[in-house]
């Protein structure tokens, strides 16, 4: 641990407990001697402004303040697991949505950058070791985002010009946006529709254009947007009608015991080594196309409409092969 690691661990530690802190512990937490215990907290009191103080009773130290607002460490402090996990995130934000908020990054960038090299480390590092790989991103520099993700933060309507895929057709439409999605590598907005008087999901990447309105968003609680959006499986939204039960193989259940599905799955092993998943769902269109995937490695039990589908895709499949 380097000195910048001993400084915030030791603020970490006294600013959490609740009483002095014994030198002892912290010089095993801190993986160093009790004279670089004393170095840091002489560091700290000095150019840092630290008020720590010593209790003589408990062998220990603790922030010795009054007042409603608690000492902080003067600038940025992050630790360098900190460091590399902010600095992965922006690696992955960069990847799903490339240059979105670089602008706005650079000044801490520069910071982390300047504290990355007092510890011998480089923002490069990072780039070459966390590689992030998007699968089937559609559109990933959209020049309408900056407009959607400012009128959703303003909270005000938006007038867009939608291409819907399974129509095919343009359409013109206010909507109010309620959130931003990101799922399976994708964009989608989730919105009040004034057009349908109904809640809708709207793929980014089919939005040609995006005019942000001068009227305040038609605001919808959480629990409302979680009712319409959450319950059911995948992206279609709705309330869920029906409930889908999945045998797997034991091969293929060691890898799907560790999935989640959805929040309200539920799960079991069967006495042969299969395992059983159950998630709900209202559209299957998705559901089929993640069963699929795993051919035979798994059987849709049940509801039947369910299974008929899955199996006519499967036929239609062998006989596209001969």
């Amino acid at each position: 641990m380097d000195r910048f690691d001993r400084i915030y661990h030791l603020h970490t530690q006294l600013s959490a407990a609740r009483r002095p802190v014994p030198a002892e512990r912290l010089q095993r937490e801190m993986e160093c001697s009790r004279a670089t215990l004393h170095r840091t907290i002489e560091h700290m009191r000095i150019h840092l402004g630290a008020p720590i103080a010593y209790d003589r009773e408990h062998n220990g130290y603790h922030y010795d303040q009054a007042g409603e607002h608690p000492y902080e460490l003067p600038g940025l402090w992050f630790n360098a697991s900190e460091l590399y996990a902010l600095l992965a995130s922006h690696q992955l934000l960069s990847a799903t949505h490339p240059g979105l908020l670089d602008r706005h990054i650079a000044p801490l960038r520069r910071r982390i950058e300047q504290l990355l090299a007092r510890r011998q480390l480089s923002w490069d590092d990072v780039a070459k070791r966390v590689r992030i790989l998007p699968v089937g991103v559609r559109a990933p520099e959209n020049p309408r985002f900056p407009a959607i993700a400012d009128a959703l933060l303003q909270r005000r309507r938006l007038h867009i010009r939608y291409h819907g895929r399974a129509t095919d057709k343009l359409s013109e439409r206010d909507v109010s946006p309620q959130r931003l999605v990101h799922y399976r590598d994708n964009w989608y907005l989730d919105a009040w529709c004034h057009l349908k008087q109904a809640l809708r999901s709207f793929s980014v990447d089919r939005i040609q254009r995006a005019t942000r309105l001068g009227d305040v968003a038609l605001g919808l609680t959480d629990a409302d947007l979680d009712d319409y959006y959450t319950t059911a499986y995948g992206i279609f939204a709705g309330a869920p009608t029906e409930t889908a039960v999945l045998r797997f193989t034991p091969e293929r259940a060691r890898w799907v015991a560790d999935e989640r599905w959805h929040p309200a799955q539920e799960s079991c092993w069967l006495p042969d080594g299969h395992y059983e998943l159950r998630v709900p769902y209202s559209d299957p269109r998705e559901l089929v196309m993640d069963i699929l995937k795993y051919g035979p490695d798994v059987e849709v039990a049940a509801p039947a409409s369910l299974r008929e589908t899955v199996a006519t895709r499967v036929r239609d499949t062998a006989a596209r092969y001969g």
